[in-house]
């Protein structure tokens, strides 16, 4: 609110299309950054999703992004360096984080800031494949959420000790995990390997390769 009013202020202007000045356009940038969870201004999701149940952090792991992305994708920031700073951040920030977890919730917290990492570094070079990873990431947690809750599981050891109870379910949760990492063959593996290869053709090999090293942790 405080970005759109400003805005106005500056150059008279309501429209979204029409913000020309750096300052608002910086500040709604990182009011949408804050409200869809990136790093640095991540630290609300995690502790948030951990107390949900598995219903809701479905919600606002999947469709509360689509707004924001919206408005991100109409705003072009303009500070370029601004969206690459925070892409490169969230995927530090999300491999990072997940390590020393034991709670799901809040493993996927930090798998989603990751992914919002990846989504954001390659906005202003290529709209259809941030499109493209936030549809991916979208189907992955669903299946994952859905596939927790069935088991009814909240942390590892009761993933763990599933298998007795559906062994088919524990067999596929797995491949979903890998496929959420960014493994090859799988599904998951195929944005990042498109967005390595835009950002490399931007000349930005050395984020390039900070970003797929991150994704290995």
């Amino acid at each position: 609110l405080f970005a759109s009013i400003s805005n106005a202020w500056l150059s008279g202007q309501w429209d979204i299309h029409q913000m020309s000045h750096p300052l608002p356009t910086t500040l709604i940038t990182l009011a949408l950054a804050l409200k869809i969870g990136l790093a640095p201004l991540h630290t609300w999701m995690p502790e948030v999703l951990q107390g949900l149940d598995l219903t809701t952090g479905l919600v606002l792991s999947t469709w509360q992004k689509l707004a924001p992305f919206c408005l991100l994708l109409q705003v072009q920031p303009a500070n370029a360096t601004l969206l690459l700073v925070l892409g490169i951040t969230s995927t530090l920030v999300g491999g990072w984080g997940g390590l020393n977890q034991t709670q799901l919730r809040k493993i996927l917290a930090y798998s989603s800031i990751a992914h919002l990492g990846w989504m954001i570094l390659v906005l202003q070079f290529s709209p259809s494949l941030t499109f493209l990873t936030l549809l991916v990431y979208f189907i992955m947690t669903f299946s994952l959420f859905i596939s927790f809750k069935i088991s009814n599981a909240t942390n590892i050891n009761t993933l763990a000790t599933s298998w007795a109870k559906a062994p088919a379910l524990t067999a596929i949760i797995p491949l979903i995990l890998l496929s959420l990492g960014g493994l090859p063959p799988l599904t998951g593996f195929l944005p990042k390997w498109l967005i390595l290869q835009e950002l490399t053709k931007q000349d930005l090999a050395p984020l390039a390769t900070v970003a797929a090293l991150s994704a290995l942790l």
